[in-house]
């Protein structure tokens, strides 16, 4: 039977270093006799747990902990880290912590006598997986959603003299860009995390009655909303549903502080159940009980458009939409209610405006309904209007997907049948989220020209970033059958903090954010692609590399002051050979966008460190192209020779 290796530490005591100015906590210990309750509940019999009280969690203790108890976890066991304490953060100044950190910050946990850092825990962590284990870290301090709480009282400290690691610590190395183990953490990097008096309704309480009352327990806020949700949970629920009704929980009872999951990539660590489990599809999109009442998280910024009859569908039946906000949807379901708390995944069923037109010439029929496709007629006003088109010329029993100019889109499609129409409407919305994606636009955003990519030569990183061509594209050159390598870089020039993430899409319809999949980058610091890693230009394998050969890719940077859900910024190339969408993970059918809605900064906060401003609903993006060629050789000249 698989068991779970939890170490559960929780420090309300910091009295070592009381005469430094540091506050004691009242909730953790709390949280940790609730996290055990909770584990216990979700997997009967299976939980083995050590517990770090106080003093006894001491730095040194905690690592031989993570050794000596997470170590044991084997091929299908869990290994659980849940923390529950301080936290704290400190400028960067080496080499390797700048690469390592765009924000200019340094995190760590602080432990009974100091401070354990991040990228010290995340090795040990990823030292955990070796085994053959799933690693899960449960972080609720301030600063967590660096892999490491404020007054209601918040959970951060200023760091002490003392506290500096060392100058080329190998600790400050990180882990490698795969991260081996999944964090759940209270808040994103420079956020605070707060602990409070909360009632046992979380947050359901009388809108008449008080809002807290001392005679109730004081908890940390996030351990309090995951573990509720972690009672709830069905033995398939994945850790990206546990985050989502858990973030839900914590907007519901205090303001500014954003829980965080990560890795997010779809179809990996965050779509299997927390306690083991084998990975699933991860949910387009998840309805949630908000501040405000029911919503979906898309919203304007994701490509939604409002409007009557846009609604989603649950299993529990439809929702539909009342208004469309700049990062979610207040909905209203139809016909049935939710369990307070609850969180359901849904699909997009109804768009006010389906985004894509396209015009069937030919011998073609009707294609199966879609919520990103509509048929206009061809040489119709509409037609002019639409700003993607898809002409679908079927003859012979084969359909061409066709541009405006008449170039086609992939190899002509055969249409014979109901199944064959299916992969026809497939391909079409697949093509629209591609194109969505590359042409995203915020309009007059106040945060567009913040943030910059810039792409250099690998040899001359210390040069000037290379500049488009005459048609708008960048063009890099094989040299001797050498594919060409670059270093990318994203420059936040702009007075705050923003999150970016950068989208790779190619010219097979391809798209990932492997490159940088999502990371805060502070005022006037550089975050590199692949951690500065080199970003090497290789035609498909389908390509052969021969003079005239070509690949287009483009970069897409969206820059937003909240984190991104980037599920839909996965699909994988189209394959001629099977005419389908050969995807690992289930892209979502409508291809939006997600974004976790931020809130005003509180008070205070668990960390006597001022939360970082921003506000709400607030994204830009931006496109660079790219073209890798294979350049023509001198007239006689062997290509071969060149070392092909």
């Amino acid at each position: 039977m698989a068991k779970v290796y939890a170490l559960l530490v929780g420090i309300n005591e910091y009295r070592t270093a009381a005469r430094s100015g540091l506050a004691d906590l009242r909730g953790c210990l709390a949280d940790v006799a609730d996290a055990r309750s909770a584990l216990e509940a979700a997997a009967p019999g299976r939980v083995d747990a050590l517990v770090l009280l106080n003093g006894e969690a001491t730095a040194r203790a905690v690592e031989e902990a993570i050794r000596g108890h997470l170590y044991r976890a084997g091929e299908g066991d869990t290994a659980l880290l849940w923390f529950s304490g301080h936290g704290t953060e400190y400028a960067a100044s080496t080499p390797q912590e700048l690469l390592l950190e765009p924000t200019g910050r340094c995190q760590a946990l602080v432990c009974a006598d100091g401070p354990l850092p991040d990228k010290r825990l995340g090795a040990l962590l990823d030292g955990a997986a070796a085994g053959g284990g799933r690693v899960v870290a449960v972080l609720d301090c301030c600063f967590s959603g660096g892999a490491s709480r404020e007054g209601y009282p918040p959970r951060s400290l200023r760091p002490l003299p003392h506290w500096r690691p060392a100058v080329g610590s190998r600790d400050m190395t990180g882990p490698d860009t795969a991260p081996r183990h999944l964090l759940l953490a209270a808040s994103r990097l420079g956020q605070l995390s707060f602990e409070r008096p909360i009632d046992n309704s979380g947050g359901h309480t009388d809108p008449d009655g008080p809002a807290w009352s001392d005679d109730w327990p004081t908890r940390g806020v996030f351990s309090y909303a995951l573990a509720r949700a972690l009672r709830r949970a069905g033995p398939d629920t994945t850790a990206r549903e546990l985050l989502a009704e858990a973030d839900a929980g914590v907007r519901r009872l205090v303001s500014g502080q954003q829980p965080v999951l990560f890795p997010a990539d779809p179809g990996g660590f965050a779509d299997r159940p927390l306690l083991g489990g084998a990975a699933g599809p991860p949910s387009a999109h998840l309805l949630r009980e908000g501040p405000e009442g029911w919503e979906v998280d898309c919203g304007r910024v994701h490509g939604l458009t409002g409007g009557p009859g846009t609604e989603f569908m649950a299993a529990g039946g439809p929702v539909r939409v009342t208004e469309v906000r700049a990062d979610r949807a207040i909905v209203d379901p139809d016909g049935w209610i939710p369990d307070p708390g609850s969180v359901h995944p849904v699909a997009l069923s109804a768009l006010a405006l389906p985004p894509a037109a396209v015009v069937l010439a030919g011998d073609a029929a009707e294609l199966p309904a879609s919520p990103l496709l509509r048929e206009v007629a061809d040489g119709s006003p509409e037609e002019a209007e639409a700003g993607l088109l898809f002409r679908v010329d079927v003859r012979g029993g084969r359909a061409r997907v066709l541009r405006r100019n008449g170039s086609p889109y992939v190899p002509p499609l055969p249409l014979a049948g109901a199944a064959d129409a299916r992969r026809l409407t497939d391909c079409l919305a697949g093509l629209t989220r591609w194109h969505r994606i590359r042409d995203l636009s915020a309009g007059m955003s106040p945060l567009t020209g913040h943030v910059r990519v810039e792409v250099l030569p690998w040899e001359h990183q210390d040069g000037e970033p290379l500049r488009p061509d005459g048609h708008g594209e960048i063009v890099l050159s094989y040299e001797g059958g050498q594919e060409p390598s670059v270093a990318v870089r994203i420059r936040n020039t702009g007075p705050r903090p923003l999150w970016c993430v950068l989208v790779n899409l190619n010219d097979q319809f391809g798209a990932g954010s492997a490159l940088f999949p999502g990371q805060f980058i502070g005022p006037g610091m550089t975050g590199w692609a692949l951690e500065g890693g080199r970003v090497r230009m290789v035609l498909p394998a389908s390509r052969p590399v021969r003079p005239g050969a070509s690949v287009r890719d483009w970069l897409t940077l969206v820059v937003a002051e909240g984190e991104l859900n980037t599920v839909p910024f996965h699909l994988s190339p189209w394959d001629p050979a099977t005419n389908r969408w050969e995807v690992v993970a289930s892209p979502p059918p409508d291809g939006l966008l997600r974004l976790a809605g931020p809130a005003p900064a509180p008070e205070g906060g668990r960390d006597m460190v001022p939360a970082r401003p921003f506000a709400p609903g607030q994204w830009a993006a931006s496109t660079i192209a790219l073209r890798t060629v294979v350049p023509a050789l001198p007239t006689g000249e062997d290509f071969t020779a060149r070392g092909a």
